[in-house]
């Protein structure tokens, strides 16, 4: 797992504009077929792992339990984030791979 390559894309998806962030823009993200990845902290309620899998489940869009709340919005420029959703097909797709290294 290459979570320094991982949090760069991240960054940069930011920077494209492919990226929401926060419980509401996730879910609505997930509905319209926008989200290409799923990214929720490893610090997140239960409550939020099981809402955010059963939606992105429903949906068919690739979940990952990826850094705290803390590291998560700091690598989009926010506050503390729970969940994030990567916009871009390419950028998602290099999310995954990195977390796969």
């Amino acid at each position: 797992m290459n979570d320094k390559k991982a949090l760069s894309i991240l960054g940069l998806a930011q920077k494209a504009r492919a990226v929401a962030s926060g419980n509401f823009q996730v879910e609505e993200a997930v509905r319209s077929g926008a989200a290409k990845l799923v990214i929720i902290a490893t610090d997140a309620s239960e409550n939020a792992k099981r809402d955010i899998s059963n939606i992105t489940f429903h949906y068919g869009v690739p979940v990952y339990e990826f850094g705290d709340r803390g590291t998560l919005g700091h690598a989009i420029g926010k506050q503390e984030r729970v969940t994030a959703a990567i916009l871009s097909e390419g950028l998602a797709a290099s999310f995954a791979k990195a977390l796969e290294e």
